[in-house]
């Protein structure tokens, strides 16, 4: 049995080992990883097209199941690719989160849109 899924290490070590024992990991290439990444993002936005912002907000049990399951789709794509790349993707949403902070200061930022 493999070790629980409770942070990005265990889902990208959990992600190695499933490549792995099917082969894939020789297609997990950047590009192979970014685009399939995009697919999955683009099935999770079918989930909201049309929908009203109120809508998209509270969608039926149903509808969140497969959001659910798209939005992870797209997570365990990113983590496969940051993983191929060989960067921590904790580290880089740190970073970004740093920088985001100095190109958009709170007090000037605020009430912007």
């Amino acid at each position: 049995m493999s070790a629980p899924i409770t942070d990005l290490h265990s889902l990208r070590d959990a992600l190695r080992d499933f490549a792995t024992a099917r082969d894939w990991r020789q297609f997990h290439t950047p590009k192979n990883l970014a685009m399939a990444m995009i697919v999955e993002a683009a099935e999770l936005v079918e989930h909201f097209q049309w929908a009203t912002p109120e809508e998209s907000l509270r969608p039926p049990p149903e509808k969140l199941a497969a959001i659910r399951d798209e939005v992870a789709d797209t997570l365990i794509y990113l983590v496969e690719l940051a993983d191929a790349l060989n960067f921590d993707l904790i580290a880089a949403a740190r970073d970004k989160v740093g920088k985001n902070a100095i190109k958009y200061p709170a007090p000037a930022a605020a009430n912007n849109t």
